[in-house]
This record gives structure tokens, sequence and C-alpha cells, in this order.
């Protein structure tokens, strides 16, 4: 499961910046994951709230915002949402010629005291 290597190193990151900033205590933290990052949302905050025990992030709140691909069909050229990366356009059923988006994982904030 590299959901634990992930919550490993989302801890490392947001310790190294709350130290930076002298902070006691990590209130929050908002995480993006994209529907085609391959990343188990569900997994990912099990592992975090497992190995964050005794850490300055142990009773933050945390906060997944999920983020869905743009596929661009290569028949029809319309855009339309993609929750799977085998998913295909919703008018003609033929598999995106590009997909957009989707793809992330990152910290993109953090509350601090």
């Amino acid at each position: 499961m590299h959901e634990f290597s992930l919550a490993t190193e989302v801890i490392n990151l947001v310790q190294r910046e709350a130290q930076k900033r002298n902070a006691p205590v990590v209130n929050e933290i908002t995480i993006e994951v994209g529907s085609l990052s391959g990343v188990e949302a569900g997994a990912f905050e099990s592992a975090l709230k497992l190995l964050s025990e005794g850490s300055i992030i142990e009773n933050a709140g945390l906060n997944i915002l999920r983020i869905n691909g743009i596929g661009v069909c290569k028949t029809c050229s319309i855009e339309f949402e993609m929750m799977q990366r085998m998913e295909s356009c919703p008018v003609c059923h033929a598999f995106p010629s590009e997909i957009n988006g989707g793809n992330e994982f990152r910290v993109i904030s953090m509350t601090i005291e």
C-alpha cells in the first residue's frame, strides 16, 4: 500500500513547515487527491491517522478535496469528467485522446497554531 508512504511524506512535510514557523500544533491539513492518481483516499486517511499518533498533527482535521480528470474525446472533441482511467465519452463512447487533471496528490494548505 503506497498510501502509507504518502502519509509518511505528508507528515514529514507538514512537520517541517510547522517547525519553520515555530508552530506547536497543526490544526488542519487540506490535500487534493485526483480520481486518477491511484491513491485510495480512505486508505490514505487511515494511514495518516495511524502514523501521526504522538506528532503535532495527531489531532489535526483533514480535508480531502477530490479532483476528477477531464477527458477530451478523440472522436467528437467534447470534454467530460472522468472518475476512472478507462472512462469513455458519454456521447460517442470513444476513449479520450487527452486527459487533463485527475492525477493530483498534493498538500494545498495547513492551518497552524
